[in-house]
């Protein structure tokens, strides 16, 4: 039994090319998934990094928790937001989802 096997595979160790076009769909599949779906997560990542590094006072911003408020004071880490007159609480910056425009049209009207 243990000759047959051995047979077998002297007789497929021969087929290096074969082997290699064996594996070029996973490359191709592999290439794809990278432009599809890797890249444009990589290039949103840094667009929102940048947008969060931006933050200045006076920003509208959304926090990951969904809160809106106006941002009063930035630090290196931390953001004031302003969420209701008087109101004001300390988020990370990190979790900061969105900077919205300034004067732009609330979803409801």
């Amino acid at each position: 039994m243990s000759t047959n096997l051995l047979m077998t595979q002297a007789a497929g160790s021969g087929g290096g090319a074969a082997g290699f076009l064996m594996l070029v769909p996973y490359l191709l599949i592999f290439v794809v998934f990278w432009f599809f779906l890797i890249r444009p997560q990589q290039v949103r990542a840094k667009e929102h990094r940048a947008k969060i590094a931006a933050v200045k006072p006076r920003d509208q911003v959304v926090t990951g928790g969904g809160i809106v408020g106006k941002v009063t004071r930035v630090d290196d880490d931390y953001a004031d937001v302003e969420i209701a007159q008087g109101v004001k609480i300390k988020v990370v910056k990190a979790t900061l989802a969105d900077v919205m425009q300034p004067g732009g049209k609330p979803a409801n009207d």
